[in-house]
């Protein structure tokens, strides 16, 4: 298996990818968490597959969830980052599949076989990063764990027919991530404070965040942090530690031992009522909603409910 490796200038920023001497791209697995699984970019394209967990992806100014069969294909430079809900020394052994190569490779193939240009508007879209869902995820997910078994021109073959599957997706089953606007500065200085920030966000998401104390590390004052944060990633920095926190309260939710005040607390909120009041902001429900139409008797509670009300309607 190959290593990513990273510019020491610019640690976990600008990802140097190397495919074996034979091969024309990189496939690899790893666990998760995993050292260089962090918000990085790099020139290649990537596929990208979630075999197993949840929790937010990031791409570019994007924030939205994943789970488990999770299929997305990242363009150039675009930074991204799938941020894992996990307990304290939880591990999730193989959790992705990556699948790396180089654009160039496609269009200089475009000039021999013009067959090849049916992938050109799919790259072109993928510099925004693209997500699949429905029938062409799960099909997806079958090619990319194929590829991973195969050696010589059937590897690269099997690469065609998966980005033929993902070029030739319905709409339904695609969504473009970040926005069209989206352009984030990517110089040596800016990569080395942004994953600064990052390192201090993750760790101490569940804890007293202060907005002050990550400015200072980084020799900023609050006004010109906040602003550089929010143009390199497109999020306010609170704003996305929330988003963060309200990733971990939906999982902790689904333990019915832990009260709400307790999940209050584990995800670094000291009042109740802010944590009630961010939560219905985020997810568009209280806590106690939530968890009710998460659990499987709160399923069926709901689903009992609604069928109740609909004999009341009739009566």
């Amino acid at each position: 298996m190959t290593i990513p490796v990273f510019l020491e200038s610019e640690p976990a920023a600008l990802e140097v990818i190397f495919a074996e001497p034979d091969q024309s791209f990189r496939w690899y697995e790893h666990d998760y968490p995993y050292p260089l699984a962090r918000w990085n970019h790099h020139p290649e394209y990537e596929i990208h597959l979630i075999r197993q967990g949840n929790g937010r992806l990031l791409a570019g100014d994007y924030v939205g969830a994943f789970g488990t069969g999770h299929v997305a294909l990242m363009g150039p430079d675009l930074p991204h980052d799938w941020i894992g809900d996990l307990a304290p020394g939880e591990m999730i052994k193989g959790r992705d599949v990556v699948i790396q190569f180089d654009g160039e490779l496609l269009r200089s193939m475009t000039a021999l076989a013009p067959e090849f240009g049916e992938f050109l508007p799919l790259l072109a879209s993928a510099r925004r990063g693209l997500e699949f869902t429905g029938k062409t995820a799960l099909q997806a997910a079958e090619l990319i764990e194929a590829i991973g078994q195969t050696q010589g021109a059937e590897r690269l073959l099997r690469l065609f027919s998966l980005l033929g599957l993902l070029a030739g997706a319905p709409g339904a089953d695609t969504r473009v991530l970040a926005s069209a606007g989206y352009a984030p500065s990517l110089d040596t200085r800016s990569s080395v404070r942004i994953h600064q920030a990052f390192d201090y966000l993750l760790s101490e998401l569940t804890q007293d965040l202060r907005l002050s104390v990550i400015a200072q590390r980084l020799g900023m004052s609050e006004a010109g942090f906040s602003r550089f944060f929010k143009k390199v990633t497109g999020h306010g920095f609170i704003e996305l530690a929330r988003k963060l926190r309200m990733q971990r309260a939906c999982r902790l939710l689904m333990r019915p031992e832990l009260s709400i005040a307790a999940i209050c607390f584990e995800v670094g909120y000291s009042n109740l009522s802010n944590f009630n009041r961010h939560f219905r902001s985020e997810m568009q429900q209280t806590p106690s909603q939530y968890r009710r139409a998460s659990l499987p008797n709160g399923r069926k509670a709901a689903a009992g409910k609604a069928r109740l009300a609909v004999c009341k309607a009739w009566d």
